[in-house]
């Protein structure tokens, strides 16, 4: 019996992942076509593309979604200011809720600083929200997403026992949706549990957003009454800090001068694309779809090339087993492994493997011109 729930748990969680997928895939392909039909209209190519980042975005959050309930993701805390992330996190659910739902903030951005992963904050509102417009049915109706602070005294503690005497950064999302009963509400945070259709839903949503908030010594409360809508609201504790603030259009990219990089992947597509990424980063390119050819060509010029960036799941020859054929004949090389996700890659899994730096796919740009540059500068550092 154990088993077969185990299997049933199994199949909801495929269904549910496998219709949010397609749904993705059909927003990235048919914007991708639109993109390719306007490309003599450079504005709505654009609007197009930014579509299909959209929507990589969410495929992303999705994958992350999955790993972080499985708890096979690290999280990577520090401090933020809660208010930044919420206001992207809107201007994402704009483009992809419908006209007929209004979304409605009241944002402090003085509500205070926290300590968090901001992948995590950004995931935890998407999920309420996304949550929110399902339970509109498709009817109009609004969801609002506020974000204040709330000082917890001696007064608060009966109403609010997991919670304590300090002060918090509060974030609530209100929908008016078609609400729960108390059954639902005593069921909302297990995982698989959904009251949505059969492959409409994972059921993880909420059950994630539980664990993050809980991770973080935070509490989570709802209220919720069938046909009146429902409110969740999200305390995460504050704390005194001073951040700085750094928009992706203040980010400059690092970039090269002409260092030669072999790059090896067994996705055709994943070589084209970071090959593209490292030469518009001026850098020098060859790349090789077969690891063992990689390590021919290594091995025929090693001073011939600055650094090597290799997937980890590749047939015939690992990644890491690319790398230590790689250090045996060149053991100054610098190494960076790619993968899409790796039980096996830690920090002291890469370095008995004598591999530096590690990108997580999907990775973006900034991402990639980031870590080699700091791949190259510790070799130079290592020389002067």
């Amino acid at each position: 019996m154990r088993q077969a729930q185990k299997m049933e748990a199994l199949g909801t969680l495929a269904g549910g992942i496998a219709h949010d997928f397609n749904n993705i895939l059909t927003g990235i392909i048919g914007y991708g076509e639109l993109a390719l039909d306007d490309l003599s209209d450079p504005a709505q190519a654009e609007e197009h593309l930014d579509a299909m980042l959209a929507a990589a975005e969410r495929a992303k959050s999705l994958v992350r979604q999955i790993l972080t309930f499985s708890r096979r993701v690290e999280t990577e805390i520090q401090p933020l200011e809660p208010h930044l992330i919420i206001k992207e996190a809107i201007k994402l659910l704009r483009s992809s809720i419908p006209s007929n739902v209004k979304i409605l903030q009241g944002v402090d951005s003085t509500a205070g600083s926290i300590m968090a992963d901001p992948a995590q904050i950004h995931q935890v509102v998407m999920n309420l929200c996304t949550n929110a417009y399902a339970a509109m049915h498709g009817a109009s109706g609004t969801i609002e997403v506020r974000l204040d602070r709330v000082d917890v005294g001696p007064e608060n503690l009966r109403s609010y026992p997991e919670l304590q005497e300090r002060s918090y950064v509060r974030i609530t999302v209100s929908d008016s949706g078609s609400g729960m009963d108390r059954e639902t509400i005593s069921h909302i945070f297990e995982p698989f549990f959904t009251t949505k259709p059969k492959g409409e839903g994972t059921g993880l949503g909420l059950s994630t957003v539980h664990g993050i908030v809980k991770a973080m010594q935070g509490a989570i409360t709802v209220y919720s009454e069938p046909d009146q809508g429902t409110s969740f609201h999200i305390y995460l504790p504050r704390i005194e800090c001073e951040t700085t603030k750094t928009s992706d259009a203040e980010q400059k990219l690092d970039r090269g001068q002409g260092e030669h990089i072999l790059l090896v992947d067994d996705e055709l597509s994943i070589l084209g694309i970071g090959s593209h990424m490292l030469i518009s980063l001026g850098y020098a390119v060859t790349t090789k779809v077969d690891p063992g050819q990689a390590l021919e060509v290594f091995a025929a010029d090693p001073g011939g090339f600055d650094l090597v960036i290799t997937d980890q799941a590749m047939p015939v020859m690992t990644g890491a087993e690319l790398a230590s054929g790689i250090r045996r004949i060149r053991d100054d090389i610098p190494i960076i492994l790619t993968s899409g996700f790796s039980r096996s890659v830690s920090d002291h899994w890469m370095k008995d493997a004598g591999i530096g730096h590690f990108i997580e796919k999907p990775f973006q740009k900034k991402t990639l011109s980031a870590i080699v540059h700091a791949a190259l500068e510790e070799v130079r550092r290592r020389r002067t």
